[in-house]
């Protein structure tokens, strides 16, 4: 049984395709302050079958393309992501179970109980267990002294804009979310009303996931004056705004598909707006223009956009186990009751609370820290059963 002793545990940041995921790994590492290597890692396409039916395995990884997992092995590793989850297992059955702690952020496809430590939040539904632990929002690397560092660095480059800057973060599809021209025409119409009648500025960045085409419905909007940062994959850290604009905003607008956008968005202590992407019933889009600049999809269009994901998300919604499904709306609409956020283009029937201050990183690093005290909760140990793991998952509780 590891105890606390003089040095911190060696610890492995196993680091995939997702920047949302690869973001709650280093924040919960940076907020325990113990050194660690990253693990960046490349994965088959038929990992999902692996994933499935092999256990702890490393079939799923293409190796040429991924750090090498090899001893010495470490005593800590912080995962996130179904891909990771057999590698993690399999790093853990070569070290030995006693040698290894398993950190799993979000929601392990897995069963529980093959990890010593589950940090979720609202929309996996997961059930009350002594080992997970259930957060507000996703982990989120945004502190007061990175926004004003990044906010001093940039603002040479920005003081040609007028105050107050509202700062707009661009997602792009996800889940049952379709980011099309339409919407990102309607978020570029209500973005610049809202600067001009405050005689400020937009700072507009956007993901890895925004569509060009978006961009441009978007731009097509603008009146009021902006920047508009177009990330781009590989770009040096230093040229990403992304802080700055976050340190330089007095609001926030954010598009309602990035939970993690959301969570840095609220934890900078901006007063933020959610953009709902949805349509129909209970869409809480603001409403469209009525002098006609900006026209509804049109059928070609609406054949471009489909995407068989977010049609599979709804059906999945209706017809899966809870196990397998997840409900992004329960975070947006618990952080719209607590006060931290705001539909974009309503007015909130009540005058907004001051919400309670985020604890999520905190409590996550206590847990963390917790397994390696000299007293540790007790290791959760997987349930005695016949079916096969597979079965076991689905409809685990």
């Amino acid at each position: 049984m590891i105890s606390r002793r003089d040095t911190p545990p060696r610890t492995w940041l196993m680091l995939g395709g997702k920047a949302g995921d690869n973001t709650q790994i280093t924040a919960l590492a940076e907020a325990l302050g113990w050194p660690y290597q990253t693990k960046r890692l490349a994965y088959r396409r038929t990992e999902l079958f692996t994933n499935l039916f092999a256990g702890p395995t490393t079939k799923g990884l293409v190796k040429a393309n991924s750090d090498p997992l090899e001893p010495p092995w470490p005593e800590l590793v912080i995962s996130a992501g179904r891909r990771n989850e057999p590698l993690v297992r399999w790093i853990q059955q070569q070290a030995g179970r006693d040698h290894v702690r398993l950190v799993h952020v979000g929601r392990p496809w897995a069963l529980h109980e093959c990890f010593d430590l589950i940090v979720t939040t609202p929309q996996y539904r997961l059930p009350k267990k002594p080992h997970i632990l259930h957060n507000e929002l996703p982990l989120q690397r945004v502190n007061t002294e990175r926004l004003e560092t990044e906010a001093r660095r940039w603002h040479p480059r920005l003081a040609h804009l007028p105050q107050p800057h509202i700062t707009v973060l661009l997602g792009g599809h996800a889940g049952p979310y379709n980011f099309d021209r339409e919407n990102g025409a309607l978020l570029g119409y209500h973005a610049s009303r809202m600067a001009q009648a405050k005689g400020g500025s937009l700072l507009v960045t956007t993901s890895a996931r925004t569509p060009e085409r978006v961009i441009a419905a978007f731009e097509a909007q603008l009146q009021a004056p902006h920047t508009l940062h177009r990330f781009t994959k590989g770009q040096p850290a230093e040229e990403n705004p992304f802080f700055a604009f976050l340190g330089l905003a007095s609001e926030v607008i954010v598009t309602s598909d990035s939970m993690s956008m959301l969570a840095e968005a609220i934890a900078s202590g901006k007063p933020t707006h959610i953009f709902d992407l949805a349509r129909g019933q209970h869409s809480n889009r603001p409403e469209r223009p009525k002098d006609g600049r900006i026209t509804k999809r049109t059928l070609p269009e609406r054949l471009a956009d489909f995407r068989f994901q977010a049609l599979m998300y709804q059906l999945g919604m209706l017809a899966l186990p809870t196990r397998l499904t997840r409900d992004v709306r329960i975070i947006h609409d618990t952080q719209v009751k607590a006060g931290r956020a705001t539909w974009l283009g309503h007015t909130p029937d009540h005058q907004p609370k001051t919400p309670p201050p985020l604890t999520d990183l905190a409590n996550a690093k206590k847990a963390v820290e917790a397994l390696f005290s000299d007293h540790p909760p007790p290791r959760p140990e997987p349930p005695q059963s016949k079916w096969p793991e597979i079965v076991q998952r689905v409809f685990q509780g």
